[in-house]
């Protein structure tokens, strides 16, 4: 599940993609008319009544998350057919989807862009009205068995208000989309970079109509049913080709999959895009950029993008890694600089130290150089780097809705 309001709880940009038909939270298939939420005092018990529930269960997600998926199968058995062979990387993300949508129900502004994109996103897998009446019976059950004295009847209606919410939302969504669902694309380059890292660049049968730093969900042959989350890393072009900068992980199933043994000619599946990351021209505020490994990948689509133009606003880029090798694409970049004297490169890096870099974290060297409180502010990267880097500037006095940035970040 991805990312909201500009700045998003954390998830996985680069995770796996398997269809939790709006799990973030738990639903009885109650019509929505019944649980219409009109005051500010009624969202707020809602809102509270759906926290201290989750946190009763939260302890316990994985046997949650295991209850959930066997009832949801039992109910709907056409379901399974959507989901990988092996549901241990599915069940963690149901967790993450339950904390991401309780962190965010009492923010519908931040939410409904989130559902709108997910809504779609989820046409991909064939979803149907019926899915998601079966899954909030599932989640329902699930929680209520494992909550204790903490669930009552209003604890009940509580959940299945904010289910309703995010469901319609994503129902809506996915009815006024009038794009395919995905899009098939062939594999036209493979190129290794290192045995962790890889360059793999695909041409769709029809163009992909993505923003410059916006992210799609893919699904390759060698990992059916396993969708996983990339940003293009490349302005949209004429051709069509997409590039996308991969590096396997611990666990990644698709990223070592991807890596190691993309074949030319192989058949991609790429989802809609999502994403919230990109820049305004129009603006006048400057922009500061901050990317950890191949989280450079949307920040080098957007700045290819506004190179078309000769005058933009002032962009500073800090390109981060634990050691020279994971500034892969460093020599790309400041080739544009070069040419472009809008945009400022600044090398970083953690373990090691030499001329023309900057030794530390991220977090140092970006609130070293300044709170930056008069830019916008992109960051992408690991979890880890965005939570440090992102609470490192919101104590130095960079403005909280200044800062932009999508989960998924993780295989």
């Amino acid at each position: 599940m991805r990312e909201y309001r500009r700045v998003h709880g954390e998830s996985t940009r680069g995770g796996v993609d398997t269809p939790i038909m709006t799990a973030n939270a738990v639903v009885s298939p109650i019509p929505a008319s019944q649980h219409r939420t009109e005051s500010p005092t009624a969202v707020s018990t809602m809102v509270r009544l759906v926290r201290d529930s989750f946190a009763a269960v939260e302890p316990q997600a994985d046997q949650v998350a295991q209850y959930f998926y066997g009832m949801l199968f039992s109910i709907e058995p056409s379901a399974r057919e959507m989901f990988p062979a092996n549901m241990q990387v599915q069940r963690s993300r149901l967790l993450r989807a339950l904390v991401h949508f309780v962190q965010m129900v009492d923010r519908p502004d931040d939410l409904a862009p989130f559902l709108h994109q997910l809504g779609r996103d989820h046409r991909k897998f064939g979803v149907i009205s019926s899915h998601y009446e079966a899954v909030g019976t599932a989640l329902i059950a699930a929680v209520k068995r494992y909550a204790g004295p903490a669930w009552t009847d209003e604890v009940e209606r509580a959940w299945a208000e904010a289910y309703t919410i995010m469901a319609r939302t994503m129902l809506d969504a996915a009815a006024a989309d009038e794009g395919p669902a995905s899009w098939p694309a062939r594999v036209v380059d493979h190129e290794r970079l290192g045995w962790d890292l890889a360059v793999v660049r695909v041409q769709p049968d029809h163009p992909v109509p993505y923003l410059p730093g916006q992210y799609v969900s893919v699904e390759v042959p060698q990992r059916p049913r396993l969708w996983r989350y990339l940003t293009p890393a490349n302005a949209p072009r004429t051709d069509g080709i997409i590039e996308f900068h991969v590096r396997s992980v611990d666990n990644g199933w698709v990223s070592r999959a991807i890596v190691a043994h993309t074949n030319i000619g192989d058949t991609w599946r790429i989802g809609p895009p999502m994403g919230r990351i990109g820049v305004n021209r129009k603006k006048d505020r400057d922009i500061l950029m901050i990317a950890g490994g191949t989280g450079v990948a949307p920040m080098r689509a957007i700045i290819e993008h506004m190179a078309q133009w000769g005058q933009n606003p002032k962009v500073h880029l800090f390109n981060g890694g634990r050691k020279r090798d994971d500034l892969y694409d460093l020599p790309h970049l400041q080739n544009i600089a070069a040419s472009n004297p809008w945009l400022t490169v600044t090398p970083v890096v953690e373990t090691e130290q030499g001329p023309g870099y900057e030794h530390g974290t991220l977090a140092d060297i970006v609130t070293r150089n300044g709170p930056w409180a008069d830019r916008e502010v992109l960051v992408a990267g690991s979890p880890a780097m965005i939570r440090s880097t992102v609470s490192r500037m919101l104590v130095a006095g960079t403005p909280l809705d200044h800062i932009t940035y999508d989960p998924f970040t993780l295989d």
